[in-house]
């Protein structure tokens, strides 16, 4: 079967998967005697009509772009790392304990530091699974996954027993100073003389997605590494043959993904709650794989995927809100998603490849 043109991959695979979804999720909300229709408005309505529902949009986009970033960096390699959720929690481990024990005199100076202290320990998380899969042949599908429960736990005793302050029932920390609080969206709308509405926990944290998207697509289509750590992936033997080593390439990659999980943190735990609480990550480590799938493990196509499930994650709690559909439903959407751009991906693109060679042949 001849591929797809590469827009064709990128774009109109996807797009027809998601019209599928949301085909099939509508004779689920027809199931249950509500108007799809009248659903779908309500979560326009609510995700995209007003900048306080794009606030939380974004919000939840910013997350999901940097685990899908994760992902996708490390399936470049032919890594398939769902480790991305330990890796966010350690990541705001790292943010918690930068934010609350360093004096930082400005919020830009704490974004870095946290941002940086993020980073190193969700990619400290990626390193031991890295190292045995390098090493010792341990599959890293089964290593990340049982790192999301190791890290699930360390939080959790890290913030019953450590980090709780003196007298407080909450498994949280304490609030963050104000010097390392991030702007927000409408704090700096005001700033330039613009009324962006009702305060959301949209912040600067998402120029800094936008900036790692960037990165990540100068770092695997214009560095030596991301050279060589697509023809890793693509084929170990002939990278082998090449000189490239093999557990070098499973370690950066695997550092970089974590890295990326980990940096998630700047945005949930130091520009949202503004202290480190025990469901901070929310599942956005997992959401991730999906938007990592969906976007065709680019740069371009996990922002665009991450609006995506922006959108359902705020469109779907407006939904949830203001009809009689139950929230659960949302979580049906996104699984339909999942479904189609992932596990009957070929679904679409078989159909698609014998259409676009059939035009091929015509126009020959």
């Amino acid at each position: 079967m001849e591929p797809l043109p590469r827009w064709a991959d990128m774009v109109l695979t996807p797009l027809i998967s998601v019209l599928l979804a949301f085909a099939i999720s509508a004779l689920v909300i027809l199931a249950i005697g509500e108007n799809p229709w009248e659903a779908l408005k309500v979560m326009v309505a609510g995700a995209l009509g007003s900048s306080y529902g794009w606030g939380f949009t974004l919000y939840y986009a910013t997350n999901f772009v940097f685990t899908g970033l994760a992902v996708s960096v490390a399936y470049h390699a032919g890594l398939f790392n769902i480790g991305g959720e330990g890796q966010a929690v350690l990541g705001g481990l790292g943010v918690a304990l930068a934010c609350l024990f360093i004096p930082w005199p400005h919020w830009s100076l704490a974004l870095i530091g946290a941002g940086a202290a993020g980073a190193l320990f969700g990619a400290a998380w990626a390193l031991i699974p890295a190292i045995l899969q390098a090493r010792r042949g341990s599959h890293i599908v089964i290593t990340t996954i049982m790192f999301n429960f190791i890290a699930a736990a360390l939080l959790n005793h890290m913030l019953v027993n450590v980090l709780r302050p003196t007298g407080s029932m909450d498994p949280a920390t304490r609030a963050f100073p104000p010097a390392t609080h991030l702007p927000t969206l409408s704090q700096m709308a005001a700033g330039l003389g613009l009324d962006w509405g009702r305060h959301t926990p949209a912040n600067v944290s998402l120029f800094v997605a936008v900036l790692a998207c960037v990165l990540v697509w100068l770092l695997i289509w214009r560095t030596r590494l991301g050279y060589e750590i697509r023809a890793f992936g693509k084929s170990e033997p002939a990278a082998l043959y090449a000189g490239i080593s093999p557990t070098r390439i499973t370690v950066l990659a695997m550092l970089i993904s974590g890295g990326l999980a980990g940096l998630m943190a700047v945005n949930n735990v130091m520009g949202e709650a503004e202290r480190l609480v025990l469901n901070a990550v929310e599942g956005a480590g997992f959401i991730g794989i999906a938007v990592a799938l969906m976007g065709r493990n680019h740069p371009l196509g996990v922002a665009l995927a991450a609006l995506l499930f922006g959108f359902l994650y705020q469109g779907g709690g407006t939904l949830a809100l203001f009809t009689q559909i139950p929230r659960e439903l949302i979580t049906v959407i996104q699984a339909l998603v999942i479904l189609f751009t992932g596990a009957l991906d070929n679904m679409v693109r078989m159909p698609l490849a014998r259409l676009f060679a059939l035009h091929r042949k015509r126009g020959a």
